[in-house]
């Protein structure tokens, strides 16, 4: 068995100001609802699509679930629907809420915890000072929502913030928010944004990338697309043979989808992690980023976050692969 160092890269922690604030500032568009007794899911336009739970508030927990786990580092981050809310200066006030809170856990626990800037992104140079705020207090990437109140990463709006991250190299995670249109697509039954919606919001922010030209600009910037990439490894395949088909797909790129990410080609931009609930999934993931792109994640404390069984099927994985996956590639893009 391996005895490479375990680095989780997809984990989430909460603050009750933080939470506080987005029930006294989300409104409209963003409720809390009691689901079960004691749990008060946040919705977005009627839809659920995160329910906090008492473990995102226990940093002692979360070390004692980590020792269990057997996972040494964890790299934090403010789950959905982090700070794009409530306008620029109560978007400030929950970034630097979050920001600070996982600086001081990074204080608290050296050896075990380090974490991802929040920013709200609609305030391009608010959202680059507090960058360098969260920065000066130890943050080692950015943490950013697929789209940002219905806006694609790849607006003009945010391509100062992006220059700025992509100037300091920074690891970027990609995590899903509820996609637009969850009302009209009828994701409040059954919990669908958490199931699909939350994948394909992944896929469609990625997949536009691709395309934009995104890659080309900003060549610096690993992205970690999270869940695996979405639907990605499987869809890959098809946004290339499209790209080669429909001339409107390369309306801004020279390059194939699958130029950023398949393992035989040179410009691989794009990371994603192994929180994936298969072993065929995190293996199909593997085969499509490649052994050194993928990095291990858990979802914790999420309610479909799954510690053990995420690394339980990396550790399943052929030995260089498995080390990779494991820590070795998180401790070098995020210079642990």
């Amino acid at each position: 068995m391996s005895t490479s160092p375990v680095i989780d890269v997809h984990t989430h922690m909460l603050t009750h100001a933080w939470f506080d604030l987005l029930k006294q500032h989300g409104g409209p568009r963003y409720t809390t609802k009691e689901v079960q007794p004691g749990l008060h899911a946040i919705h977005l336009d009627g839809a659920p699509f995160m329910t906090p739970v008492p473990p995102m508030f226990d940093y002692d927990l979360r070390i004692k679930k980590m020792d269990q786990a057997g996972i040494d580092i964890a790299v934090m981050s403010l789950s959905c629907p982090n700070v794009y809310w409530g306008g620029e200066a109560i978007g400030l006030e929950a970034a630097r809420i979050m920001n600070d809170s996982m600086a001081d856990a990074q204080t608290a626990y050296p050896d075990r915890i380090r974490f991802m800037a929040s920013m709200p992104w609609e305030y391009p140079q608010t959202a680059i000072a507090e960058l360098e705020r969260a920065r000066s207090r130890g943050a080692v990437g950015v943490m950013v929502l697929a789209n940002i109140n219905g806006k694609p990463l790849t607006d003009p709006l945010f391509e100062p913030i992006w220059k700025r991250i992509d100037e300091l190299g920074l690891p970027v995670l990609v995590h899903p928010t509820a996609p637009p249109g969850v009302a009209e697509m009828g994701m409040h039954e059954f919990q669908l944004t958490a199931s699909i919606g939350f994948t394909f919001d992944t896929t469609l922010a990625v997949g536009r990338m691709m395309l934009d030209g995104f890659f080309e600009r900003f060549q610096r910037v690993k992205i970690i697309a999270a869940h695996g990439g979405g639907a990605l490894p499987y869809l890959v395949g098809r946004l290339d043979q499209c790209w080669y088909e429909i001339p409107a797909t390369r309306a801004k790129t020279d390059h194939r989808p699958s130029y950023f990410m398949r393992p035989s080609d040179a410009m691989r931009m794009i990371y994603c992690d192994a929180v994936v609930f298969r072993q065929d999934a995190l293996e199909m993931a593997v085969g499509a980023f490649g052994a050194d792109r993928v990095m291990y994640g858990s979802d914790y404390p999420h309610t479909i976050g799954d510690m053990f069984g995420c690394l339980a099927r990396v550790d399943r994985l052929a030995g260089s692969t498995r080390d990779k996956v494991r820590g070795t590639t998180a401790r070098q893009i995020f210079g642990l």
